[in-house]
């Protein structure tokens, strides 16, 4: 019989309160990267390790700026935005080898937002046969990868 041990989703599970705080701007003003996991900080967006990924690689694209609507984004954070999740694109092609990707936002809680009130473009790598019968049946993800040795290989590439 095979075990899976997944602690950090335990944490996303068991939360009956969800904070009020905003994930994206506790992690920049914490400054404390290795451990919020931002993996990289621009002008005026930074990228950030989903804490509860669905597949290894997946980062999220954000600005500094606390805002829920593109359409209240300035052409500097939306050009950076984009910028940044091409340049994510191709480090995580370079490290991960993935057939596709999956790029999307999520805008309002009704569209699926976890963090509603921050805009953030998610980006996912994806290989053929990763929604197995585990995430399909079991509703469980296997990651072949933690999250810091994730955060390593991308921040190194970022010099």
């Amino acid at each position: 019989m095979d075990y899976l041990w997944t602690p950090w989703r335990f944490q996303y599970i068991s939360a009956t309160e969800k904070s009020q705080d905003c994930i994206f701007c506790q992690a920049v003003k914490e400054n404390r990267d290795s451990e919020t996991l931002v993996v990289h900080r621009a002008e005026c967006c930074f990228v950030i390790l989903n804490r509860f990924p669905y597949n290894s690689g997946h980062l999220m694209i954000a600005p500094y700026r606390h805002i829920p609507l593109l359409e209240e984004a300035s052409a500097p954070e939306l050009s950076e935005m984009m910028a940044l999740s091409a340049r994510c694109q191709k480090l995580l092609r370079e490290i991960y080898q993935p057939e596709g990707f999956n790029a999307g936002m999520n805008l309002g809680r009704c569209a699926g937002a976890g963090v509603a009130g921050h805009i953030h473009m998610h980006l996912l790598p994806r290989w053929s046969g990763d929604a197995n019968f585990m995430t399909v049946v079991g509703e469980t993800r296997v990651l072949p990868e933690d999250l810091k040795t994730t955060y390593q290989k991308l921040t190194s590439r970022f010099l």
